[in-house]
């Protein structure tokens, strides 16, 4: 776990700042603290879920930063069968009506490898109007380099929202440094997320050179995932980044 931030000199990057949302009231909140980016979902306790098509426009027409949406038709698995696929196809093609800045969706096959062919028909069905983001199903890939290998082979794809294989990503420093080292004059670059916090961060963003952080429960009140966001958590945080 890292504690406090790196020694050394290190040359600091803007970094940048998403926040989960699940209401418009959420996303209200998080722009009064700063956020930079926002991922809308539903089910925040289930991983985040397909939000609702009214709330996904109302929070469009809101805010003034982009808004990626998740499309995940339910949280069994990241394996989807025919009928999952073609709800999330729909999903998607609402979504660029809507025009909300991107998606962010993941799929697996039965042995945990990424699924190319739900992901090419989610690609096509987003028809390159939409910034697309590969989500946490990437930490379930049976092997993470193979997983990222495929994922360089689709430039629609440009983020990659992974804790590096372990539930918190402070247990995952070494991962997620080579990650990031991976993807260094890429298409995709590496947003860090689940575990993080105020008091960790600097110092995670130091060791594994991450530029984004993706924050939940660490910016709600009392750091608990079903209570409102605290814009002052967000401004601590982008405070403490610099």
């Amino acid at each position: 776990m890292i504690e406090g931030t790196v020694t050394g000199e290190r040359e600091w990057a803007r970094m940048l700042v998403e926040v989960i949302t699940t209401t418009l009231t959420d996303a209200r909140l998080a722009i009064q603290g700063g956020a930079d980016r926002l991922e809308l979902v539903t089910g925040i306790l289930e991983g985040g879920l397909t939000p609702s098509y009214g709330l996904i426009e109302e929070t469009v027409r809101a805010v003034d930063i982009p808004v990626m949406v998740m499309v995940r038709p339910h949280s069994q698995s990241f394996h989807y069968d025919r009928d999952d696929i073609q709800t999330m196809c729909n999903d998607i093609a609402r979504i660029r009506e809507i025009g909300a800045a991107g998606i962010v969706i993941g799929a697996l096959t039965a042995e945990r490898k990424v699924d190319t062919a739900a992901l090419e028909r989610l690609l096509e069905a987003a028809n390159g109007e939409l910034a697309v983001t590969f989500h946490r199903a990437f930490d379930d890939a049976a092997d993470l380099d193979e997983a990222l290998d495929t994922l360089l082979a689709y430039p629609q794809v440009t983020r990659i929202l992974t804790s590096g294989g372990q539930k918190s990503a402070l247990d995952a420093v070494d991962q997620m440094a080579r990650l990031v080292e991976r993807t260094r004059g890429t298409h995709l670059t590496i947003l860090a997320g689940s575990g993080l916090t105020l008091d960790t961060v600097q110092g995670f963003a130091g060791a594994t050179g991450v530029t984004e952080v993706h924050f939940g429960s660490g910016v709600r009140v009392d750091g608990k995932s079903l209570l409102p966001i605290d814009p002052g958590r967000i401004r601590e945080l982008k405070e403490r980044l610099g």
